[in-house]
C-alpha cells in the first residue's frame, strides 16, 4: 500500500483530539421580547436540549419533576460527599436537609429554590475553533432538579426550553464541568433566530468565522470580576440576581462624542435580560443626550412604544450594514478601553399595525437600582464576548458587523462520533 493511500486510510478512523467544546446558541421570541438558548445533548438515550442562556446562574437546571426518562439519571445522596461539596458552594451553606417530599426524600437538596441534585449525562462537540469535532459525553454531570427557566420566562416557552444553561462563577457551572482545566468560555450571540450563535468552552483562541476571520485577534479587555455583596433586587428585572455573575465598571457614556461621566458604576453583563437597564439617573441622562443628538440629526421622533421612552419613525432613518444611523454610543470602561454601540444593537424595531419605528432598546431600572447597569441580550448580538475568570477579564469585539461577519457564520458542520469524557 503507497503511503498516500495508507494515510487516506488512516484519516478515516483518527478524528482530532479537541480539549474545547462548542454548543449553538438560539434565539427565540415570547410575545415579541427575545430569550437565547443553549442546544445541548442530554439523557441516555441522548436527546437534543434547549435550555434557556442564564450566565449569572449557579447550576445548569432541567425539568426533572414531569416526564423527565433517562436510564443514567440518578439523585445526589444526601450526605454525600458531592451533595456537602454543593452545599459549600451556596452563599448560606446549610445541613443536608431531609424533605418530607418523597419523591426527593433523602436526596441532596440545595438553595436558593429547595431543588434537588441530581447526576445525568451531557454531550457536547469537541472543537478547534474552526468546526465542531466529536460528540463528546460528560456522563457525572451535575444539575438541579428545578423549574427556574419557567419562572423566568413567566411559564412561557415550556414546549421549547427544558431547562436551564449556568454559566456562573461556580464549579459546578456548565464551563466548569466541562473544561476543568480552563477558566474560559465564550458567546457569540446571533441576532437572527432562523441562524445561531455559538459557545465555545475551554477554548481562548482562535474562532474562526466565515469568511475565515480570527475574532480572537479583534478582542478589546477589560477587568471582571464578582459581585461579592450576596443577593440583590433590580425592580425591572423581577428576579434575585446573586453573587455568580459577571461584572465590569463602566465610567462614562460617550453619545456622539458628548460624554456623560458616571463614575465607575457596577455593571453586570445579562443574557435574560433582553434589553439594557440602566439605574434612573443614568437612564434620563442617556435619554436626554441621546433626544439631543437624534434631533441634530433630524430624526422624527413619535409616541414611544412600552417599554421604551425614545422611539422614532422608521421611514426617516437611514439604513446602513450597521443598522439604523443614529446617535452612536460607546461604553468608557475603567481602564479606558471602549465598547462600541452601533444602531444595529442600541435600537429596536418594532413593526405593528400601523406602526414602524426604531426605538432605543434600554429601560428605566428605578430610583438607586442595583447593579447601576444590565447590559441586556440585544445589546450583544453579533458580539463575541470572552468571560476569562482566570484572567479576571472580559473580552469584548463590539459588533462584528464592523468586520463583514456575524455570529451566524461559525460553521457547524459535525462528526458526531461519540467520545466519552
Amino acid at each position: 500500500m503507497s503511503p498516500s493511500i495508507l494515510l487516506l486510510f488512516l484519516s478515516l478512523f483518527i478524528t482530532p483530539s479537541f480539549s474545547a467544546f462548542v454548543a449553538p446558541i438560539t434565539k427565540h421570541h415570547v410575545h415579541n421580547t427575545p430569550f437565547y438558548t443553549l442546544k445541548l445533548q442530554l439523557k441516555t438515550p441522548m436527546q437534543p436540549t434547549f435550555l434557556l442562556l442564564h450566565i449569572g446562574a449557579t447550576y445548569t437546571a432541567v425539568n426533572c419533576r414531569h416526564n423527565y426518562t433517562s436510564t443514567t439519571s440518578r439523585p445526589v445522596p444526601c450526605n454525600s460527599s458531592l451533595c456537602h461539596s454543593l452545599q459549600s458552594n451556596q452563599l448560606i451553606s446549610k445541613k443536608c436537609d431531609i424533605t418530607t417530599n418523597t419523591a426527593v426524600g433523602g436526596n441532596c437538596v440545595i438553595s436558593p429554590h429547595k431543588s434537588f441534585a441530581l447526576v445525568d449525562s451531557l454531550a457536547l462537540p469537541a472543537t478547534d475553533g474552526r468546526n465542531p469535532g466529536k460528540l463528546t459525553a460528560f456522563p457525572e454531570f451535575v444539575f438541579t432538579c428545578s423549574d427556574e427557566s419557567s419562572r423566568l420566562l413567566k411559564g412561557r416557552a415550556k414546549k421549547v426550553v427544558a431547562g436551564l444553561a449556568g454559566l456562573g462563577v461556580s464549579n459546578y457551572s456548565l464551563p466548569a464541568q466541562v473544561s476543568a482545566n480552563s477558566s474560559v468560555f465564550s458567546l457569540c450571540i446571533s441576532g437572527s433566530p432562523s441562524a445561531p450563535g455559538v459557545a465555545f468552552f475551554g477554548l481562548d483562541k482562535p474562532y474562526y468565522f466565515f469568511p475565515g476571520l480570527d475574532v480572537s485577534n479583534h478582542l478589546s479587555y477589560t477587568p471582571l470580576f464578582s459581585y461579592h455583596g450576596g443577593i440583590f433586587t433590580n425592580q425591572k428585572t423581577e428576579t434575585k440576581q446573586l453573587k455568580d455573575g459577571y461584572y465590569i465598571k463602566v465610567k462614562s457614556i460617550i453619545i456622539n462624542g458628548k460624554p456623560i461621566n458616571i463614575n465607575q458604576k457596577l455593571t453586570m453583563i445579562s443574557t435574560t435580560n433582553p434589553y439594557t437597564v440602566l439605574e434612573r439617573s443614568i437612564f434620563r441622562a442617556v435619554t436626554v443626550e441621546f433626544e439631543k443628538e437624534s434631533r441634530i440629526m433630524k430624526l422624527k421622533s413619535i409616541k414611544p412604544v412600552k417599554p421604551f421612552k425614545l422611539c422614532y419613525e422608521a421611514d426617516g432613518v437611514l439604513e446602513t450594514h450597521l443598522g439604523p444611523t443614529v446617535p452612536q454610543i460607546k461604553l468608557v470602561m475603567q481602564n479606558d478601553v471602549v465598547w462600541r454601540v452601533f444602531g444595529k444593537n442600541s435600537m429596536v424595531r418594532i413593526v405593528d399595525e400601523g406602526l414602524d419605528a426604531w426605538c432605543l432598546a434600554v429601560v428605566d431600572g428605578g430610583v438607586g437600582s442595583v447593579p447601576a447597569i444590565v447590559i441586556g441580550g440585544h445589546q450583544l448580538e453579533d458580539n463575541l464576548l470572552q468571560f476569562d475568570y482566570g484572567k479576571k477579564r472580559l473580552g469584548f469585539s463590539s459588533t462584528l458587523l464592523q468586520y463583514k461577519t456575524v455570529c451566524a457564520n461559525f460553521n457547524f458542520s459535525t462528526n458526531n462520533a461519540i467520545k466519552v469524557f
